[in-house]
């Protein structure tokens, strides 16, 4: 009976043994089966990791630099490729773009000429920027004003639906352009600035349309509105009707004055690249627009304008002591301003 509950105790424990044993085998291999998984999923997810990079890189837009323009080499500082903030230029990024200077005085034409150039679809002149004193306040307003025209976020009624391939304004001489000449060249020369030049021959004429406009910005002959320009033949008559009176006595200083500017203005200037223009020439020879098209490297086309000439006719017309203006002007070089006549 003993023996047999020796046996039976042996049997017992060799049963609890077995057990154990599985259990821990079984422990073993579920602590490998997780391991092997973990280990599993992190490749799992370094491959979706990778994965999703590569197709990141495969949609990103990669912006391509603008194939080289088909010009000569000494036009490449000219030739420019504005990046606006205020909008997208998209397929026009690539139409490179010139800049220009319209420089001239009050009353030469410069108002005529420029809507001309803005009846091209692809020029943008945005008139007389620096008419406005703080812009003109010292280098600093007058860079940024510039940066702003060329850089194309100056938004006016110049700007175009077509792509633009040249862009400018149009500056007067007395608005810090003199005063300011050497920082404005080197401006000019380190943008790739093209500077066209437009003047009156005859001087005389410019101050009779200069007195006329002084007299209209108060009187304001157009019922009630001051017009330094006009579209309608009718309202020309009006404005011409009034005749201004010259100061003979001090008439020689203001005309050697006036030319003296001018002659400034193309000796500080004469390094920049430029095309100089007379009123008179273009009004008798609109040939003329054809060379300035030239100049700003943009398609011909045909140029127009709405506005109507003021004064027209001989100039005794148009002065109210006309024999005063002749007998002071006789004799002297501007006697030829007293003959000089054109019709158009």
């Amino acid at each position: 009976m003993a023996d047999e509950l020796s046996s039976f105790a042996k049997d017992v424990l060799l049963v609890k043994g077995l057990k154990s044993s599985t259990l821990v085998w079984r422990l073993v291999v579920l602590i490998l089966a997780m391991v092997c998984g973990v280990y599993i999923c992190s490749i799992c997810l370094k491959q979706i990791g990778t994965s999703s990079r590569i197709g990141f890189l495969d949609i990103k837009v990669i912006q391509k630099p603008c194939p080289e323009p088909n010009i000569e080499p000494w036009e490449i500082p000219y030739v420019h490729y504005p990046n606006p903030k205020t909008y997208s230029r998209a397929e026009c990024a690539c139409h490179p773009v010139r800049y220009f200077a319209i420089l001239s005085m009050q009353r030469s034409g410069s108002g005529w000429f420029e809507t001309f150039l803005n009846s091209h679809a692809n020029i943008s002149s945005n008139g007389e920027i620096f008419s406005v004193k703080v812009r003109r306040s010292n280098m600093s307003t007058i860079t940024e004003t510039l940066d702003t025209i060329y850089n194309l976020d100056w938004l006016s009624s110049a700007s175009k639906n077509e792509c633009t391939t040249a862009v400018g304004l149009k500056w007067m001489l007395n608005q810090g352009l003199m005063q300011h000449h050497e920082q404005i060249a080197e401006y000019f020369r380190i943008h790739g600035v093209s500077v066209i030049f437009l003047f009156r021959r005859n001087l005389l004429r410019r101050m009779v349309s200069v007195l006329a406009n002084e007299y209209d910005r108060n009187a304001k002959l157009l019922n009630g509105t001051h017009k330094s320009h006009v579209h309608s033949s009718k309202e020309a008559e009006i404005l011409a009707k009034y005749r201004p009176t010259i100061n003979s006595t001090l008439l020689i200083a203001n005309l050697r004055q006036v030319n003296e500017t001018t002659t400034k203005a193309l000796e500080y200037f004469k390094s920049t690249r430029h095309i100089i223009l007379y009123y008179e020439d273009v009004v008798k020879n609109r040939t003329k627009l054809m060379d300035v098209q030239d100049f700003l490297k943009v398609p011909q086309m045909n140029l127009k304008t709405r506005q109507v000439k003021i004064h027209k006719g001989s100039l005794s017309s148009q002065v109210e002591n006309w024999n005063n203006v002749s007998k002071a002007l006789t004799g002297t070089p501007y006697e030829s301003f007293l003959h000089e006549d054109y019709r158009r």
